[in-house]
């Protein structure tokens, strides 16, 4: 078996992924080994809710939008997973369906490790299932994060926040600028808050008025982390 074929830029978003950057190098190579590439244009699927679960997935460039559907049959947009994210594992673990929906948000390259090769990689590096461990273990610290702004915080706060986290994964530098690089409308970004788009709107314009942010067709410019900052921590 022999190494995925990625650009540089995917390459460098997997190596340097947060959580597979900390994983020994024999079983990184492991991975890679036993990844193939999939390249799916904008709003293709990748995985629907009840399906059998059959792959293991890390993104090495663009986002997969995870959503759901709500009681009306509206799909709402949960999370996306960024560049240098490994997910898709739970499902392989407990053989339980897949509990959202996931599409490419964008022109998106994916690293897909088959079910059968992913159990072979467990059976041959003990350091998988604790390295698995740990990250469920930080997915679940974030979730009783998220569960403990919605219920405590004001949008304000949570909107701040969210662009920040935002920023960090997706945002370029220019000139003391940071640019968005995931196109999301107001409506995607209410959703993963828990708002109306109306809401998180005034919140955005009263951003703009302060020197926050800068609002652009489907992209924020953060223009002081500073100020997002403070709105946060309210």
């Amino acid at each position: 078996m022999h190494p995925p074929v990625l650009t540089i830029e995917e390459q460098s978003n997997v190596e340097t992924g947060s959580w597979f950057s900390k994983l020994s190098q024999s079983l990184r190579e492991a991975i890679l080994a036993r990844a193939v590439v999939r390249r799916l244009a904008d709003g293709a699927i990748l995985g629907a809710r009840g399906a059998e679960a059959q792959e293991w997935v890390g993104v090495a460039l663009g986002a997969v939008r995870v959503s759901s559907v709500s009681l009306s049959g509206k799909q709402v947009t949960l999370t996306y997973v960024e560049p240098g994210t490994w997910f898709g594992d739970i499902a392989l673990f407990d053989g339980m369906p897949r509990t959202h929906d996931a599409h490419a948000h964008g022109a998106t390259t994916l690293l897909v490790v088959r079910r059968a090769d992913f159990r072979s990689l467990l059976a041959q590096h003990v350091e998988l299932y604790e390295a698995l461990l740990r990250l469920n273990c930080r997915r679940l610290r974030l979730m009783f994060d998220v569960v403990e702004d919605l219920n405590t915080r004001p949008l304000a706060a949570r909107l701040a926040k969210q662009i920040l986290l935002l920023a960090r994964s997706y945002g370029t530098e220019q000139g003391g600028e940071i640019r968005v690089g995931l196109q999301l409308a107001q409506e995607d970004i209410a959703q993963m808050l828990g708002a109306s788009r109306q809401r998180v709107n005034q919140e955005l314009k009263g951003f703009e008025r302060d020197g926050a942010v800068r609002i652009e067709p489907t992209r924020l410019v953060v223009l002081s982390k500073d100020k997002l900052l403070a709105i946060a921590t309210r």
